[in-house]
């Protein structure tokens, strides 16, 4: 693999994963998922309280991006550092990005205390990641490719050998298609394809 392909590969689940943790009668269940923005984490945290609105907390910690540069814990009401910050240790622990990882809590009467709290949402949190598969995944940007009708066999025999997915493609007398490439090999797609006479390209930001 290219050493540029490092920047843009993480390891993420590959489907949403559950588990439960019982200590001294309080109920813990964990959900992992695999997300990709943060209007997608905040529907399922939503989700969530709205299923398990009888749940005494809804802890949560996630990341996004290759390198993690967005993260965010949310103890909700539980004392400061014994939720989310456990939570958040497993998936830097199992090297995760791109997750979201739900701990509800069902309090069962007795007190545990921060430290019996810090070891159920950590257990709680290494359990669902357990029961989940973890993927290797590699960050990318969407392209779109505009070009005339007259530059369609250029532009698609460019795509066929990069072995790019197409998708959405309008074929008329100005065409347009969008593409997904690795993040490091953006720019030398764009290159190649603003080069050409007729095609015009840019990295889909919306």
């Amino acid at each position: 693999m290219a050493a540029a392909d490092t920047n843009d590969r993480y390891y993420t689940l590959e489907v949403a994963s559950e588990a439960i943790y019982r200590v001294k009668g309080s109920k813990f269940i964990g959900f992992a998922y695999p997300v990709f923005s943060e209007m997608e984490i905040k529907t399922q945290v939503d989700l969530l309280r709205k299923e398990y609105f009888d749940a005494t907390h809804h802890c949560y910690a996630w990341a996004l991006g290759a390198d993690r540069n967005k993260h965010r814990e949310n103890d909700d009401g539980e004392p400061s550092g014994s939720a989310a910050r456990p939570i958040y240790g497993q998936i830097l622990s199992a090297g995760l990005s791109n997750v979201l990882i739900v701990v509800l809590r069902y309090f069962g009467g007795t007190k545990l205390g921060v430290s019996g709290l810090i070891d159920a949402y950590k257990l709680a949190a290494k359990a669902c990641i357990e029961e989940g598969k973890i993927v290797e995944r590699f960050e990318e940007n969407i392209i779109i490719i505009r070009f005339s009708y007259a530059e369609m066999n250029v532009v698609m025999k460019l795509v066929k050998d990069q072995e790019l997915q197409v998708i959405d493609p309008k074929f008329d007398l100005r065409c347009q298609l969008h593409t997904k490439i690795k993040r490091s090999k953006s720019d030398e797609l764009l290159f190649e394809l603003n080069k050409l006479k007729g095609v015009e390209a840019e990295i889909d930001f919306s």
